[in-house]
């Protein structure tokens, strides 16, 4: 079933073999309740609680693909969740610092990743603000829909890092990816359209 997944991500366009083979390692029905098990290798979106989803394959494999991770890049991921995109990036040698609004979800994951052998550094709060306590950072990956770019995310970037974000409305969101040159020149390129649920905080969508 992880094989079939695989090659459907490969005809809709990711070409990233690193992204492929860590996709390929880690099982992804380990991020779904028993019941819901044959649901793990769709291709879609799936509820885990909380007004929150586990992203598409295809969506985790396409920001990652962007962010062009190198082993020991510094990342920060904005939405937790359910750490399925966490542990992507982990396999990808990267230091993960990820965050979560939603406490409930926050505290669930801090506690299941390190049982599959995945240590990310876990945050509970506003990451429409980023982690300035631990910025800048090679790349960081924005896994909600937000409004309009959060400029404290762009600052928290070192030169040379990546910012990937979904921006739009609460339906669909164009993808971006932020090059930040130098200090006061950032390169923008916009992708295909997503879904994905609403970023709340500061920045983000009111509740």
């Amino acid at each position: 079933m992880r094989k079939l997944l695989i090659k459907e991500v490969v005809s809709k366009g990711i070409t990233d073999e690193r992204v492929l083979n860590a996709m390929m390692k880690l099982p992804r029905h380990f991020f779904f309740d028993e019941i819901f098990v044959t649901h793990a290798y769709e291709d879609k979106a799936f509820p885990i609680g909380q007004g929150q989803t586990i992203s598409q394959p295809y969506t985790v494999a396409f920001q990652t693909e962007l962010l062009e991770i190198k082993a020991g890049d510094k990342i920060l991921e904005i939405g937790t969740g359910s750490g399925y995109q966490a542990s992507i990036l982990l396999e990808l040698g990267a230091e993960v610092h990820t965050i979560e609004y939603n406490k409930v979800l926050y505290n669930q994951t801090r506690k299941f990743l390190p049982r599959l052998g995945y240590q990310p550094n876990f945050y509970q709060g506003d990451g429409s603000r980023g982690l300035p306590a631990h910025a800048p950072f090679d790349g960081i990956i924005v896994t909600a829909g937000a409004p309009s770019v959060p400029q404290d995310l762009i600052q928290q970037l070192k030169i040379g890092g990546r910012l990937i974000i979904p921006v739009g409305d609460g339906k669909t969101q164009e993808m971006f990816k932020f090059t930040k040159v130098t200090e006061n020149k950032i390169s923008k390129k916009s992708f295909k359209n997503f879904s994905f649920v609403p970023l709340l905080g500061k920045h983000g969508w009111k509740k």
